[in-house]
């Protein structure tokens, strides 16, 4: 089973709002999730990224594989 930690895209049409989740590869982007661990909001000036630093870290080390954008993401606040 392939993880990735990625985000889940809320909020209505032209004002998006992100959750970040783990989730299974195969399921859909807005689909099922094993665990929610923060937010992203990129409409906020600057964007807005509240994430569990734990829980990121301890999937990490489990082998989830961030996405490309929150791999940026999480780069730019040092996780």
């Amino acid at each position: 089973m392939a993880v990735k930690i990625r985000l889940k895209r809320m909020g209505a049409k032209k004002f998006p709002f992100y959750r970040v989740v783990v989730a299974d590869s195969r399921y859909p982007r807005d689909g099922r999730f094993i665990e929610e661990i923060g937010t992203y909001d990129p409409l906020k000036e600057p964007s807005q990224l509240n994430v569990k630093e734990d829980r990121v870290k301890y999937w990490i080390a489990n082998g989830a594989k961030p996405t490309d954008v929150l791999a940026k993401l999480f780069k730019e606040r040092k996780i």
